[in-house]
């Protein structure tokens, strides 16, 4: 799959295309994503970084970085990206000028979208305008319910089964591992400590089993109360895997909430409870 942050990277040539931040990339975007990768054209995604929303003064935490995403619409199969810097002077963009530029000046004939679609400055442009342009305009009915909002709020408190029935996969937590304090290590189960991205969503505080690297993991998020820390960390210790994964990017699922998390009247206790976290979690299945 190509990557471009521009579209006069592209040479013109028949194109199916869906546009969108589609973050999470979730059943209700892959409606979208999945009827412009079933045409025979030249499939494109056209999606923005970082997210409108955060630009114009409304942050969001987001449920995929842009690799993930990226990594996410190749394995759908497309064959293209351009991924649009949005800041606040690409904001005025009026409709009709980001088509222009987007769409047929690079050869897009069919534009996938959800029923509702707005885009262009102030949200004027709409499905009506890209057919009074001569492009075929393919809507797709929006799944009820399904949003990134919504899976937003489920991850947010913990709710995964639910989450994962909207994304069509578990919840993920992604981020690079850096140095801890070594103190899993030292009562037998090492863990990977990991530093989210600045811009994803952090699950709700508690012990959660899931998978990391095609290994199963127990994960935990939280401030570590049992040794009186105050601060957030995500540390995952994943079975029957050896090897060092300092510095490396780290993509963890979240598959169920175990408990919460708790301070402890002794290691001793502390450990007995971390492996029954482990074989809880060896016992767990994917929630989709």
């Amino acid at each position: 799959m190509r990557v471009v942050r521009s579209p006069e990277e592209l040479a013109l040539a028949p194109r199916a295309a869906a546009i969108g931040t589609f973050d999470g990339v979730h059943l209700g975007h892959r409606q979208v994503l999945e009827t412009v990768c079933s045409l025979s054209l030249t499939s494109t995604v056209v999606t923005f970084d970082p997210h409108p929303r955060t630009v114009l003064g409304h942050p969001v935490e987001l449920l995929t970085t842009l690799q993930r995403r990226l990594e996410l619409l190749e394995e759908l199969g497309f064959d293209e990206v351009v991924v649009v810097p949005f800041d606040l002077e690409f904001a005025k963009t009026p409709p009709e000028a980001f088509a222009e530029r987007y769409l047929t000046a690079v050869g897009v004939e069919v534009v996938v979208a959800g029923e509702g679609f707005r885009f262009g400055h102030r949200r004027a442009g709409d499905l009506e305008l890209l057919e009074s342009l001569g492009l075929d305009v393919r809507p797709i009915p929006q799944l009820e319910g399904i949003s990134s909002s919504a899976i937003r709020e489920l991850v947010e408190v913990g709710e995964l089964e639910r989450a994962a029935r909207m994304l069509g996969r578990p919840p993920e937590v992604e981020g690079t591992v850096v140095g801890g304090d070594a103190r899993g290590e030292t009562l037998g189960f090492p863990t990977a400590n990991i530093r989210p991205e600045p811009e994803l969503l952090v699950p709700a505080r508690g012990i959660y089993a899931g998978a990391a690297l095609g290994h199963r993991a127990a994960i935990s998020i939280g401030v570590n109360p049992h040794y009186g820390g105050d601060e957030q960390r995500i540390e995952a210790f994943l079975l029957d895997y050896e090897g060092d994964l300092y510095g490396r990017r780290l993509v963890v699922e979240l598959w169920r909430r175990l408990r919460d998390e708790r301070a402890f009247e002794d290691d001793a206790a502390l450990v007995a409870q971390i492996a029954r976290d482990v074989e809880e979690t060896r016992a767990a299945e994917p929630p989709v």
